[in-house]
């Protein structure tokens, strides 16, 4: 299969991975200047799980893959590999470098023991699924300057005795 040139400038030349996949989604999303939220209104799901779809996150089912495939004129190879079970976790590092998402890593660091101390207190022994999951993230207007709210929600899953 002839690859074109924007695959040749992402360096996809040989056969590709889950991380090509992601690195042409980015740079099409650039090249063609599409929206998050654009991109999730054509696959049918919240732009925080399309996001981290493309990004290489969440198995897309085959239409969905179709779909993101035409939006960013992906290779039937691109396509098949956002079908298929990621390996799940994106960070580089153990502790981020990226100013964004280390200040994430700030708030649990600062705030974990506090959440998981209230989540205890008020649900018992258990953690919040990562998987029955949803998120929320948009802008809030602040006279101190734009707020960013993120609203998370994941079933509460008990430790079970044996």
């Amino acid at each position: 299969m002839k690859r074109d040139a924007d695959e040749a400038v992402a360096g996809l030349m040989k056969p590709m991975k889950r991380e090509d996949v992601t690195d042409l989604i980015a740079f099409r999303k650039v090249k063609k200047a599409i929206k998050w939220a654009d991109v999730a209104k054509k696959v049918g799901q919240s732009k925080e799980w399309t996001t981290a779809a493309c990004l290489g996150q969440m198995q897309m089912t085959k239409k969905q893959a179709e779909t993101v495939g035409r939006l960013f004129d992906l290779p039937q190879e691109a396509v098949l590999i956002l079908q298929t079970v990621p390996y799940k976790g994106s960070l580089p590092t153990a502790v981020p470098t990226d100013p964004l998402i280390y200040r994430w890593y700030e708030i649990v660091n600062v705030y974990g023991t506090t959440i998981k101390e209230l989540i205890h207190e008020e649900f018992g022994d258990g953690i919040m699924s990562a998987i029955d999951f949803s998120m929320d993230i948009r802008r809030e207007a602040n006279e101190k300057g734009d707020r960013v709210r993120v609203e998370m929600s994941g079933k509460f899953l008990p430790y079970k005795t044996y």
